[in-house]
């Protein structure tokens, strides 16, 4: 523990002595005595995915203890659209585990990420943060007590207009180094920011996609993270979405986006989530060196969902103009292990007996370590467009049908696939799969029919899922892909449209 604490890049976590989950109010208030710091900033996930902020000047100590404790009302129908203004306050309440120092603002200001309550002193019941706690309690009750763990893969473009040398090969960027990567210092110092706020990184690096147009340069990035509670999980990737555009509008002048196609021809972004099942601190993906009848549960109520969950993962009509057959994204519906062709993928996870350390550095000792739990299943299709915690919900709920399935290991091994299905030749080997929706609209009809699953123990609300269905509809995008196609000017303006998703 001592180690965890010490080395941690919270410099929270450092002053207090204590793990974030384990802050209490009292810790928090001595920190800001003994620091000097002069304001609180609330943030909190409006009904748009985007960030919002309240900011508080302390004036004394019992105001300090005010506002930590009764939170702040703010206008819930400027916030989210099913609600009303005559009947729009709500709380926002600070959650004290998600504290961290603002890093755009020297040290002074301690920030929080906050729930939402309705006047009864409840959670507000069709948030987004609280419809994933609700999947969260849903997924256990239906497992015998199994927590869902997950991490994203962030994948964004940086936007400059510098003309730079040394530029990449045209959509050969992936895993490039300084100087034909033009953004690793952007990167790097944004890594170093989400990991003081909180944030647990596996690693970063340039991605594949990087193209010159008129005179910008546009390189995709990936931020990949490290499997904690989904809760965690999804608080990071709005923090890290923050900082990101934060970062570059007030230090580096460049644009960012998490769009998922910003031109024809380029590489699209995603954004992949990593699942785990743990109980007891132990990977329930992995029984005796193979992947478990648990994992393949969850796989299976992947399976079952897929079309559905793109209702939240794949939420406006670009999200579907990479989703387009025989490319690198994903639009059928099977699994595989190792295969980048597949909706859903078994990464490697380090299940060889094989000393590989020794082997590469033979002064050092032999080991015996295991490190099955590190053992991921990944899910390909969504992406930036998401709301995060409704995407990530709908994968809790997904992952619970597995478990509630009569038939889930059957349909696990009817969708297991273990060739490039993007290859001409696979057309006869998979036609039995089905495929992802192609427009929102396709989409929305999916969650209709999925709906009593989602709106099962009151997981996602019924006004929640009438508001998704309606705002997919209203995209009339049906046949959008195939006009896009022999109109570039119109493309342009559709990414224009949706280019800060």
């Amino acid at each position: 523990m001592k180690n965890t604490i010490e080395l941690n890049a919270n410099p929270l976590v450092r002053a207090i002595g204590k793990l974030p989950k384990d802050f209490t109010k009292a810790d928090i208030v001595k920190y800001i005595e003994d620091n000097d710091i002069t304001m609180v900033d609330f943030h909190y996930i409006a009904g748009d995915g985007r960030l919002k902020t309240l900011n508080f000047v302390i004036n004394d100590k019992e105001y300090l203890n005010q506002i930590l404790t009764l939170g702040e009302r703010v206008d819930g129908s400027s916030l989210f659209g099913f609600m009303e203004a005559g009947k729009s306050d709500i709380y926002v309440i600070p959650r004290f585990a998600s504290a961290f120092l603002d890093p755009f603002k020297d040290g002074t200001t301690i920030s929080f990420l906050c729930s939402y309550f309705h006047k009864s002193g409840d959670f507000l019941h069709n948030s987004a943060e609280y419809t994933l706690r609700k999947a969260v309690g849903s997924f256990a009750k239906a497992t015998n007590g199994m927590e869902f763990w997950a991490m994203g893969e962030l994948e964004y473009y940086v936007i400059s207009d510098k003309e730079e040398f040394f530029n990449a090969k045209d959509q050969k960027g992936y895993h490039e180094s300084t100087p034909f990567a033009k953004f690793e210092e952007f990167r790097t110092e944004a890594m170093q920011l989400i990991a003081s706020c909180g944030g647990k990184i596996k690693y970063g690096h340039s991605e594949v996609g990087n193209f010159s147009l008129e005179g910008t340069y546009y390189e995709q990035n990936e931020i990949e993270f490290l499997p904690v509670p989904v809760l965690e999980a999804a608080d990071q990737i709005l923090l890290t979405k923050w900082i990101l555009r934060t970062l570059a509008n007030l230090k580096y002048g460049y644009n960012v986006t998490f769009a998922p196609k910003i031109t024809i021809g380029k590489a699209g972004s995603g954004m992949h989530i990593h699942t785990q099942i743990m109980k007891d601190g132990n990977n329930m993906y992995i029984e005796q060196g193979e992947l478990s009848n648990t994992a393949k549960r969850a796989i299976a109520g992947f399976m079952r969902l897929a079309a559905s969950v793109t209702a939240f993962g794949n939420t406006n009509p670009t999200s579907y103009l990479r989703l387009v057959p025989n490319q690198e994204a994903p639009t059928t519906i099977c699994w595989g292990d190792r295969n980048r062709s597949t909706l859903v993928r078994v990464p490697l996870g380090w299940r060889t007996t094989m000393d590989m350390c020794r082997i590469a550095n033979p002064l050092e000792p032999e080991t015996s370590h295991q490190f099955t739990d590190k053992q991921t299943i990944e899910f390909r299709a969504s992406d930036g467009t998401a709301n995060i915690y409704l995407l990530l919900a709908a994968l809790v709920v997904a992952a619970r049908e597995g478990f509630e399935m009569e038939n889930a290991l059957q349909l696990a091994d009817k969708t297991y696939v273990a060739v490039n299905i993007h290859k001409d030749d696979m057309e006869v080997k998979t036609h039995h799969l089905e495929s992802l929706p192609a427009c929102c609209e396709q989409s929305a009809e999916c969650l209709e029919r999925d709906r009593a699953i989602y709106e099962k123990d009151n997981v996602f609300s019924a006004d929640l899922i009438d508001a998704t269905i309606k705002k997919l509809r209203s995209y009339n995008d049906s046949t959008l892909r195939s006009d896009l196609e022999k109109d570039p000017k119109q493309m342009l303006e559709v990414v224009n449209r949706f280019f800060h998703c």
